[in-house]
């Protein structure tokens, strides 16, 4: 094997969903993965720690986009609406994801250790969008409930995006979704046909 492999990361990601759709997250080994992609397990370690931040890798730089867009919103924004430019930078990570999105939530559903990381990885985003709100002057009980209100608002339309056999886009999923939650806090009804 050669010293340089074009796109390792991508073929390691690629082969590790495919092994743990096809075997379960458990009974995947590194070795497997490495194998599958025509690798070497040397090189899965130099671009993963191990085999869940395969599922996981690139949380440090969502968050990074997300405290971004919360202290790049314009001064007059309303803490959800700060928020909701954070989503915005969380959905177009996303964007063009949708089939690896459903792929990967498929394994962290069936493994309670992964749906755990999985919420792990949202109260970290949760907790860096609220200093970041709290950064823009918002009290910090206001920022932890605007962020977390965030976090559930992306999960709802995250579930929609990965589930709904229509092509929407998230970042719209999230718009219509915060509009919904504006709509329920006002005392209106929910937008029809919505879930």
């Amino acid at each position: 094997m050669g010293r340089w492999e074009p796109n390792a990361r991508g073929r390691l990601e690629q082969a590790a969903l495919e092994l743990y759709g096809e075997r379960g997250f458990d009974q995947t080994t590194v070795a497997d993965i490495a194998d599958r992609a025509g690798l070497t397990e040397r090189t899965f370690f130099r671009h993963f720690a191990d085999k869940r931040e395969v599922l996981f890798h690139g949380q440090n730089a969502l968050r990074d986009a997300c405290v971004a867009a919360i202290a790049e919103a314009p001064d007059s924004a309303a803490p959800i609406d700060a928020v909701a430019s954070a989503l915005d930078a969380f959905a177009a990570a996303l964007e063009g994801r949708r089939e690896h999105a459903r792929r990967r939530q498929a394994v962290i559903a069936a493994n309670p250790g992964l749906q755990e990381r999985e919420l792990l990885k949202l109260a970290t985003l949760a907790a860096a969008m609220s200093e970041a709100l709290s950064r823009r002057g918002v009290p910090e009980h206001a920022a932890s409930l605007a962020a977390e209100t965030g976090i559930g608002v992306f999960k709802i339309a995250f579930a929609r995006w990965i589930t709904e056999p229509a092509e929407r886009r998230l970042a719209e999923l999230v718009r219509e979704s915060l509009d919904q939650l504006r709509t329920v806090t006002a005392g209106g009804q929910a937008v029809t046909g919505s879930r």
